[in-house]
């Protein structure tokens, strides 16, 4: 497991520790995803630590940054920080993923997360208060992010089909999870986001593990450029 956070990460690896026998080899790896050296040194390091070269990796880090509006309002510096971590993140992850796979020539799977958006958009735009009332905010960097994280499987997974990889991307719709809820921090925006939801509630983490799980798993052997959306209805 990776984060920039130490004290996140530390909690990460608490809460695995639950699901995992007592002697299952964790590891965890301080890195930012957006830089290149540090995702470089972070598979290096996974490599040495459980041999044998990279099997899976799930490129999950992803930020949906509060000033991220409207295409008129934005500042450059929130669309580079948004796609450093969302895009180049995944890329980063799986380029040197991909150069381990090759390396050991056993192939590998690579699961990304992108977002629903990506697909189809979103029809309840988040609520942003201002100090002249509410008004509509549309998450575009956040949609523009995705959909090049969909793009990018898409084509990795064309590419290196012969090579025994598979590059799939998760899409879900809101996830119950602390950066989705600070964000929608009244009623109204959380109302907002599940009226379009056909379970009528927000998706857990532990069920985008699941389908992670089952794309890192054999089960999923001749599956590869698929897009998994989850629970949500434009």
């Amino acid at each position: 497991m990776a984060d920039v956070n130490p004290v996140t990460l530390e909690s990460a690896l608490t809460k695995a520790r639950e699901f995992t026998p007592k002697d299952s080899n964790l590891a965890t790896f301080v890195a930012d995803v957006s830089k290149e050296a540090q995702v470089a040194a972070m598979v290096e390091e996974a490599e040495k630590v459980f041999g044998g070269g990279i099997d899976v990796i799930f490129n999950n880090a992803g930020i949906m940054h509060p000033e991220d509006d409207n295409a008129l309002n934005t500042e450059e510096r929130i669309w580079d920080l948004t796609h450093n971590i969302n895009v180049k993140g995944v890329w980063w992850g799986c380029k040197y993923a991909i150069k381990s796979m090759k390396e050991h020539g056993k192939g590998g799977s690579i699961i990304n997360t992108a977002s629903m958006v990506a697909k189809v958009g979103s029809a309840a735009p988040q609520l942003a208060c201002t100090f002249s009332g509410f008004v509509d905010v549309d998450l575009y960097l956040d949609t523009a992010s995705k959909g090049a994280v969909l793009a990018l499987s898409r084509e990795l997974a064309i590419v290196h089909a012969k090579d025994g990889i598979r590059v799939n991307s998760l899409c879900p719709g809101p996830l119950n999870t602390p950066l989705l809820q600070n964000f929608l921090d009244t009623p109204e925006k959380k109302l907002r986001r599940t009226i379009h939801l056909p379970t009528g509630r927000f998706g857990e983490a532990i069920e985008q593990a699941h389908a992670a799980v089952f794309l890192a798993s054999d089960e999923s052997s001749y599956i590869t450029a698929t897009v998994s959306i989850f629970d949500y209805c434009n």
